[in-house]
């Protein structure tokens, strides 16, 4: 005569049998599958109840520490896949942005400017304290050559804008890529600036390992789309 614990192996086996459990669950593409989900957790349970001990039953506490625990599970599940819809709307709203920059011109941290479609180099400087004297220098990137010089006097602590739009002819025509130099004079001494450009954007690309969004401008730079500031 079998003992009740053979009983009740031989009880559970035929449970893990009904549920699938005595062997590896394979996938489509041959691999174990040994996640389980709702379904599974919910016919697990039924079964488990329909198969207890009736000399030692499931405590009430159990049951409802199962049931909170399935729902924590749950939960973090359906949060975790809506950051990631959350993040995918980002993603593509990045790209969207992106792709409507092109033509445009956007203010970018760099030292090398071309003339846009006017005729014309506009820029931004920041300071942080007001100078008493602020001028730009214009050099020629491939000769070093000094071609221009912009004074813009006195200015105040902030964003200071400046434009040349008296380029020579030539320099347009020859489509003569800049360099700039700033310097401003503060109390404390003359110091060199680091000043911004406006450049347009003539393409766009998406890195999909680390989803970033870069731009090229007409003087070759990459920019992230986070530096973009401004644009017009």
């Amino acid at each position: 005569m079998s003992s009740f614990n053979e009983v009740s192996k031989a009880t559970n086996s035929s449970i893990y049998d009904e549920l699938g459990l005595n062997k590896k669950a394979k996938s489509s593409s041959g691999k174990s599958n040994q996640v389980l989900g709702q379904d599974d957790f919910l016919k697990l349970m039924t079964t488990q109840l329909q198969n207890q001990d009736p000399f030692s039953p499931m405590e009430n506490g159990d049951f409802i520490a199962q049931m909170a625990q399935f729902s924590t599970v749950t939960g973090i599940d359906q949060v975790n896949q809506s950051l990631q819809g959350l993040s995918n709307q980002y993603a593509q709203g990045r790209i969207a942005t992106a792709v409507n920059l092109l033509g445009h011109s956007v203010l970018v941290p760099s030292a090398v400017a071309k003339v846009d479609k006017d005729g014309v180099i506009h820029g931004a400087l920041e300071l942080s304290e007001p100078s008493t004297s602020t001028s730009i220098n214009f050099y020629d990137l491939e000769t070093d050559e000094l071609l221009h010089t912009l004074d813009l006097g006195p200015t105040s602590v902030g964003t200071v804008g400046f434009s040349w739009d008296e380029i020579p002819t030539e320099l347009i025509e020859n489509q003569t890529t800049f360099r700039l130099e700033a310097k401003a004079s503060f109390a404390s001494g003359e110091f060199e600036l680091k000043p911004s450009v406006y450049a347009a954007v003539v393409s766009v690309s998406n890195d999909m390992f680390d989803e970033r969004v870069e731009l090229t401008t007409v003087t070759e730079d990459k920019f992230e789309l986070s530096e973009i500031t401004k644009f017009k």
